[in-house]
């Protein structure tokens, strides 16, 4: 057996910073380096940032990635660093003739370079190319033919990107053929609940599948609506988890691993890129790849005393909370920061929706770059103005409060005038709409990001005015049922209580039944079902796409799944002009759910 010890860097990248990117990068290998590591790995696409989407498509962009990654050979070298094999995600071009795949040479590729001694030492490509949910990735790449497998001070390492993980044959099958003693994973990951333990059970089913230990490594932070939580972790051969990272939180997990020598691959396996070492060069198909081998140190370390492993504590996976609002948190703070802004403004009503929106921003960004705006109209209650300004109070955050009845009053004036007086729905959205420009107005003029307090209930039934409380840059909780909003909502208030802080929301404002407020005595539900059996139709419908007579099979009442399919079906067009927001479901209701909205099918 030969000890190793891997480096695994959770990194926060940004799309299209390279010169940002290459700076973490090199921060990293420093790390690495002074842990006395052996091979340092970071995550998918690490030099560009991920997703890429379209960007994969312009060749100056390409061309600046594959730049960028030989530069940092380079940088690496003349840091002292070149000796420490470092393992990046990149956007690379395929190389050779493409006629295999009917594409081009210089098609774009999701790919990994290996950097040592100054130089990019090999490249491979990813093959598996996930074409579901939020990822168009066979719009954007062409797919790659080969396993890579690196000596490092005596051991097999094969390496994989992501999606060739999770889906069997292809590399899989090539690294068991290939008797790597260690497979290692790049992975740009995005959060879902509950994905923590599937991923950790597929690690340890693919390294008792392949017989090697299993190092896999994901990047944290936000970029548009994704999030990534890290997660990063390490298993032995036999599945058993020996390190691991915490969640949401920028880490570089060093692991100790006994690991057995790397035999001479069989004299097949040797090509034109043979230098006598038994092991370099090209081996034959294995699944449709060929299995490409480089030795970079080819004897193993002397033996040293390991570390212990560090393996983060998980909380519950049945109460996720928590983890949820964290992912909400990370997504609104670097949603903020990597677009250039300052601060953001709240609509704060003393609802619930609002509440927990402002709260997730101080914790995101600090109360000081919280802004809350009061817009009370003729038909806001004393509590929930009340209610908004406790909240301020708790939090520390300024407010402001402009009362926006003269401006209505003057909106119904000029409509009178024409002979249009506008009651009923029109009447109040338009005290939405007056709300709904005075927070972009404020925005133009004072530079704040507004945040939309819109929720996945009211988004998906349509229960929200189009240029009114819809509007805004970002949507922190758009991707969040009306019932989790209670929940993480509770949630943060018991946080609270158990740090001995003062709880942040008002326990009015989560008690009291939720209202818009745009006419006397108004409630949610004289317009919506109760929230409970709304969100678990809501759920079935859009999560699974269970249709009206499967609905009604699983025993829910029929007139009520016909009245909330048709609303989920008539507010598509007003989903397509809504702001993005945190994705923490399986099924949010942007990229991962496309519909047309013109639309005649009903069941």
């Amino acid at each position: 057996m030969a000890q190793l010890r891997i480096a695994l860097a959770q990194v926060n990248p940004t799309v299209g910073d390279l010169e940002g990117n290459r700076s973490i990068i090199l921060e990293s290998a420093r790390e690495a380096a002074g842990e006395g590591a052996h091979l340092l790995v970071l995550p998918e696409m690490v030099v560009t940032g991920y997703p890429v989407e379209d960007l994969a498509l312009r060749n100056s962009f390409v061309s600046a990635s594959v730049k960028a990654t030989h530069g940092l050979a380079a940088d690496l070298a003349a840091e002292g660093l070149g000796d420490l094999p470092v393992v990046v995600g990149h956007l690379a071009r395929r190389e050779g003739p493409g006629a295999r795949y009917g594409q081009p040479a210089g098609a774009p590729q999701n790919a990994v370079a290996v950097l040592h001694r100054g130089r990019v030492v090999l490249t491979s490509a990813k093959h598996h190319l996930p074409n579901y949910g939020v990822f168009d990735e066979y719009r954007n790449f062409v797919p790659g033919d080969t396993l890579p497998v690196i000596r490092v001070r005596g051991v097999d390492v094969a390496l994989m990107v992501c999606e060739d993980l999770w889906q069997e044959g292809g590399p899989v099958t090539a690294c068991r053929v290939s008797g790597a003693g260690l497979l290692v994973v790049l992975n740009g990951s995005p959060y879902e609940r509950h994905k923590d333990d599937v991923r950790l059970e597929l690690c340890q089913r693919r390294a008792r599948e392949t017989g090697a230990a299993l190092a896999y490594v994901n990047m944290v932070g936000g970029q548009d609506e994704l999030v990534f939580e890290g997660d990063s972790l390490v298993v032995d051969s036999e599945g058993e988890l020996l390190a691991r990272a915490p969640q949401f939180t920028e880490t570089l997990l060093v692991a100790d691993l006994d690991l057995p020598e790397g035999a001479s691959a069989p004299d097949a396996a040797r090509g034109p890129g043979h230098h006598g070492t038994g092991t370099d060069g090209e081996g034959p198909e294995v699944d449709g790849l060929r299995i490409v081998r480089r030795t970079l140190s080819a004897t193993p370390v002397d033996p040293y005393p390991p570390r212990a492993g560090t393996v983060t504590p998980r909380p519950d996976p049945l109460s996720d909370t928590g983890e949820v609002y964290r992912a909400l948190v990370t997504g609104l703070r670097d949603y903020t920061v990597k677009n250039g802004f300052d601060s953001v403004l709240v609509a704060v009503s003393g609802g619930i929706d609002s509440a927990l929106t402002a709260t997730i921003a101080v914790d995101a960004l600090g109360a000081d770059r919280v802004h809350g705006v009061l817009l009370p109209s003729a038909h806001s209650s004393e509590h929930s103005v009340g209610d908004a300004e406790d909240l301020a109070a708790r939090q520390g955050f300024a407010t402001r409060t402009i009362d926006i009845a003269p401006t209505v009053a003057a909106f119904e004036q000029a409509t009178a005038g024409a002979d249009v007086p506008l009651t009923g729905l029109a009447a109040e959205n338009l005290q939405a709409r007056v709300r709904g420009t005075l927070l972009m107005a404020l925005s133009n003029q004072e530079g704040h990001l507004v945040l939309a307090t819109g929720n996945k209930s009211e988004a998906a039934t349509g229960y929200s005015t189009l240029y009114g409380d819809s509007v805004g840059g970002f949507a922190p909780i758009k991707d969040c049922w009306k019932t989790l909003v209670w929940k993480l909502s509770h949630w943060r208030n018991d946080e609270a209580r158990r740090l001995g802080r003062t709880p942040p929301i008002p326990e009015n404002s989560i008690t009291k039944p939720p209202s818009a407020e745009l006419r006397p005595d108004q409630l949610d539900s004289d317009s919506l079902p109760d929230y409970t059996m709304l969100d678990a139709i809501l759920d079935a419908y859009i999560g699974t796409d269970r249709g009206e007579a499967e609905l009604v099979f699983a025993g829910y009442d029929p007139a009520l799944v016909r009245r909330v399919v048709r609303l989920v079906d008539r507010a598509e067009y007003k989903r397509r002009q809504t702001a993005p927001g945190t994705k923490i479901s399986s099924r949010n209701l942007s990229r991962d759910r496309r519909l047309p909205i013109t639309n005649r099918w009903t069941v």
